[in-house]
């Protein structure tokens, strides 16, 4: 039979698959989310998250070490205080749980990319992201200046990148416009720009300890079904003055971040949750699948649907595989 066009001869050899190949995720392009919590001399495993651990202060200097010579050079981090209250403000003292550990991380690794995750939740004794008022609604204008000020706090400690993920209306705004003030100017923000109401962070909750105990966050994050409205929160975050734009979670949204990577000119990052971590862990305690190749297949997805940047529980350990 002849055959003018075979497109199995760029398939034949190892060496041309990868000549040809057209999508790569790099160790340069992943962040690691680490979780800190209080307390000293602590390495806690997640039940809901094998392989992840809850590290307090004193331990987080080693974890970076081991995460920057894996070759990640970028890390998300997430406070567990000892005390919440209704008014989150462990999430901005200047004493918080994050702000002691971003030094200690810079210690350990002082080229350490650090990104601090700004939101209320963990911080808060009810869960949610917000203030509460009138009992269950979740309050947002008066909600911006915690945020706001959570923002300058961690940026005094030493982050170099922070990421509000609350979903209140208006809040890189007035966290630009806070930084800026507070001589900052030149401290990016990545928003967490299209953040759906999603099932997929249950093992997150268990790991952060932020389980909302009332109600749900649905008046705040999106709803899953919508595509158009993460298009208007994108460019809406962008114009507020959003360095760097991210959807949440990943691989069920790889259509949404397609659509945002097609109508913006700023990075694009997705959040491969902590659902999508535990199912394949899960999957490969089974047997069900190969680990290392569904990690990568997830990973590379993610990046071919247009994400620039990844974060993912994975980074450190997938390091070495790329």
């Amino acid at each position: 039979m002849s055959m003018i066009i075979r497109p199995r001869r760029l398939r034949g050899n190892a060496m041309l698959r990868k000549m040809v190949c057209e999508t790569y995720v790099l160790p340069d392009q992943l962040i690691q989310p680490v979780f800190i919590t209080h307390g000293k001399a602590i390495k806690e495993e997640i039940s809901a998250m094998p392989g992840q651990f809850r590290f307090s202060v004193d331990k987080i200097g080693a974890e970076a070490m081991e995460i920057w010579n894996a070759g990640i050079h970028a890390m998300l981090l997430f406070g567990i205080p000892e005390k919440k209250d209704d008014k989150a403000s462990g999430a901005y003292a200047k004493d918080g749980i994050v702000q002691r550990a971003i030094p200690a991380i810079k210690e350990a690794a002082p080229d350490m990319y650090v990104i601090t995750d700004v939101c209320l939740c963990e911080y808060m004794s009810h869960g949610h992201c917000g203030i509460v008022a009138d009992g269950q609604r979740i309050d947002n204008d008066s909600t911006l200046e915690l945020l706001a000020r959570s923002a300058v706090s961690q940026a005094k400690s030493g982050a170099d990148m922070v990421a509000p993920s609350d979903m209140m209306d208006g809040r890189v705004a007035a966290i630009r416009e806070a930084l800026d003030n507070e001589g900052f100017a030149g401290t990016p923000i990545m928003s967490y720009a299209a953040k759906y109401a999603s099932c997929f962070y249950g093992p997150f909750r268990d790991a952060a300890k932020g389980a909302p105990q009332f109600g749900d966050r649905k008046t705040y994050q999106m709803d899953p079904p919508n595509v158009r409205e993460a298009i208007k929160e994108v460019k809406l975050d962008i114009a507020e003055g959003a360095d760097i734009v991210m959807v949440k979670p990943a691989l069920a949204y790889l259509d949404v971040i397609a659509r945002v990577r097609d109508v913006v000119d700023v990075p694009v990052a997705a959040y491969s949750v902590s659902g999508e971590y535990s199912m394949i862990k899960a999957a490969a305690k089974n047997g069900w699948i190969d680990e290392k190749r569904a990690i990568l297949e997830t990973l590379t997805a993610i990046k071919r649907a247009g994400a620039d940047i990844i974060i993912t529980y994975f980074a450190k350990d997938v390091a070495n595989l790329l």
